[in-house]
């Protein structure tokens, strides 16, 4: 079959975890974990599904550009889009007038009106790509009968290169050579898959130390996921350096000193004063800090980097990454130690294939980003295609676990003694229940007809 695009819809659904704190950061005090949710209609029945990531309000507008996105991808089949992923993929990023720096959109439904920042490759326009392409890939697997990290492992190097817009990145990764990293993993890949399939992948817990949480509630937390086998723990700092000091002083104790602690700042900080806050809190032993600047500025994560490196701590980024581009950027400053890749800030598995084979080449590991909702389900099969299919390695990664909102998709992850277990269902993981949808779309739903009445 050809499977036809015959539609594309998106719907804004939105879930209100502002209310218990969930997710909450330095900079992020209230985000309500929110997807614009998008639905692939084939003209035999197949549907691929994908959303794309935000906090809340501003949903609306993602909605709108994955609108002006979806006219680009309706009336084609699934095989004229992957025969040619590299050029489907850079006809959705760079459409003369949509790339433009900002675009007045007709959003009346939604805004009335209202000045977007877009492109080239970043911003409301890249999170709407993501979102589509997300489906597409989605559906792409699903049409090979496949999990999607199975459906990249099974596909041959030269095929998995010709998915990727090396335009703007070959001074630092060509297509010959990120063949010749794949080729070269081709050897104990067997082995490898195996290994996962037993095993998982390790994981790290977000869930215990939220910025909003309580000292009572952190502790239950933090108790609960030591009994259920976690020994890598995220702590969120950077509002107060003394309620940091202790609450990582707290956490310490409850983990113990032979467990890892990472600290996240969600970008709260200038370069200097992250320089000295981290330093205060270096007696914790952090692995890394994440996130302590602008995540636009390179020089500024590279002075971090190397003022912190005789500390023993590294530093970590990426989530906030516009595109492959940066990430080149970065690992050509020395400027992160962790690279932090998210499924839905970069345009879709493409580009994150890109940064998968810079960041090998340059010998830095990938940690994902994940959490939200819906993150963990997809970034899973990334982070098991670059293990099994790229680094060969586990040395010094391990992907972000966030326990939150797994219960409204079809095939929510699997979490077993600290570790993803490879999913087995067809597909990226992105299909939401159609009831939770339903009952979370904005502003319809039931949940904010309640929650505004």
């Amino acid at each position: 079959m050809l499977h036809k695009i015959t539609g594309l819809t998106v719907q804004d659904v939105r879930f209100p975890t502002s209310l218990e704190q969930h997710g909450s950061d330095a900079m992020h005090t209230d985000p309500d974990y929110s997807v614009a949710y998008v639905v692939i209609d084939t003209d035999c029945g197949l549907k691929g599904f994908g959303f794309t990531f935000t906090l809340g309000k501003g949903t609306e507008i993602v909605v709108c550009a994955v609108e002006a996105v979806a006219a680009l991808v309706v009336g084609k089949s699934l095989q004229e889009i992957v025969s040619d992923f590299r050029g489907f993929y850079r006809l959705l990023t760079s459409d003369g007038q949509m790339r433009w720096i900002s675009v007045l959109f007709q959003c009346f439904m939604f805004l009335n009106c209202r000045l977007i920042q877009l492109g080239p490759e970043k911003g409301v326009i890249h999170l709407a790509v993501a979102g589509v392409l997300n489906a597409v890939w989605d559906l792409w697997a699903r049409a090979e009968g496949k999990p999607l990290w199975k459906l990249l492992v099974d596909m041959d190097p030269k095929q998995i290169v010709s998915c990727i817009d090396f335009r703007y990145i070959t001074d630092a990764l060509t297509e010959e050579e990120a063949v010749d990293i794949l080729m070269k993993a081709q050897e104990g890949k067997q082995r490898r898959e195996d290994h996962m399939l037993e095993e998982g992948y390790p994981a790290y817990t977000t869930s215990c130390a939220w910025l909003g949480y309580s000292d009572q509630l952190l502790k239950q937390l933090c108790t609960d996921a030591l009994k259920s086998g976690w020994t890598k723990f995220k702590v969120k700092v950077g509002a107060d350096l003394e309620d940091d000091i202790r609450r990582c002083r707290l956490i310490r104790q409850m983990i113990g000193p032979d467990n890892t602690l990472m600290i996240d700042a969600n970008q709260r900080w200038d370069v200097a004063e992250a320089i000295s806050w981290v330093s205060s809190l270096a007696e914790f032993k952090p692995l890394w800090i994440e996130e302590p600047t602008s995540p636009d500025d390179i020089l500024g994560h590279a002075a971090i980097s190397k003022a912190l490196a005789p500390l023993g701590i590294g530093v970590a980024s990426g989530e906030q990454c516009h595109n492959r581009v940066m990430f080149k950027q970065f690992l050509q400053a020395s400027a992160l130690q962790f690279v932090q890749i998210d499924s839905c800030r970069l345009g879709s598995v493409n580009e994150n294939l890109a940064v998968l084979l810079m960041a090998h080449k340059f010998r830095v590991p990938v940690c994902p980003h994940a959490g939200g909702v819906g993150l963990c389900e997809l970034v899973q099969h990334l982070i098991l295609f670059d293990y099994i299919g790229v680094s060969a390695s586990l040395s010094n990664r391990m992907c972000e676990y966030v326990d939150h909102l797994h219960e409204h998709f079809t095939s929510p992850v699997v979490i077993h003694d600290a570790h993803y277990m490879p999913p087995k269902d067809p597909g990226y993981s992105c299909e939401m229940l159609e009831s939770s949808v339903q009952r979370h779309q904005y502003p319809e739903g039931d949940v904010w007809k309640l929650k505004t009445n």
